[in-house]
């Protein structure tokens, strides 16, 4: 009988948490292999070099955090929740932040990797703009207002102020009520 394969999935999945935990240079084969507690030669079989690794880590994330949350999405009626649902599920899911994050960083320095994000990205906020669009009618309002709500579920992240006497969750609360018109 023989050894069994560490799966393909295996090797990406742990290239996504080495990549969301310690940045894009630590996505090494002999780094992700001692973590699988496997040798390096079983990576070969599915990749042919760290590139193709990288690629495939890539449509996974993008698979995961737009394709996933699009399908998840479109089960809610209200145009509102969609936008509150599509928000939770990617920049408030810690793996998918981290990620996102992680791919924001990578994004500045490569310029493939740039393109991928802003294809993400453009998804995003035309999600954004079709269910805003159903409550407002001023198609520069439900740029702003798309913006804003992107800018806020991103930004949130970064932004290390207090706010007199409320929570971050509440400020942030309002500020989506304000931007959903609710």
């Amino acid at each position: 009988m023989g050894v069994a394969r560490t799966p393909r999935e295996a090797w990406i999945e742990q290239g996504l948490q080495t990549l969301a935990t310690s940045g894009v240079e630590a996505v090494r084969v002999e780094v992700l292999a001692k973590s699988l507690g496997v040798t390096k030669g079983g990576f070969y079989g599915y990749f042919g070099d760290r590139d193709a690794l990288l690629e495939a880590m890539l449509d996974a994330w993008e698979g995961e955090c737009v394709d996933d949350v699009l399908d998840r999405v479109q089960r809610e009626s209200d145009p509102r929740d969609r936008i509150v649902l599509a928000g939770r599920l990617t920049l408030s899911s810690e793996r998918l932040l981290a990620l996102d994050l992680a791919i924001r960083d990578w994004a500045r320095r490569d310029e493939s990797v740039f393109a991928r994000l802003q294809r993400v990205d453009n998804r995003r906020m035309e999600l954004l703009r079709k269910m805003i669009g159903t409550f407002c009618s001023d198609p520069d309002e439900v740029e702003a207002r798309s913006l804003l709500a992107f800018c806020l579920a991103i930004g949130n992240q970064f932004l290390a102020a207090d706010h007199e006497g409320r929570t971050r969750d509440e400020v942030r609360a309002r500020a989506s009520a304000i931007v959903l018109d609710r």
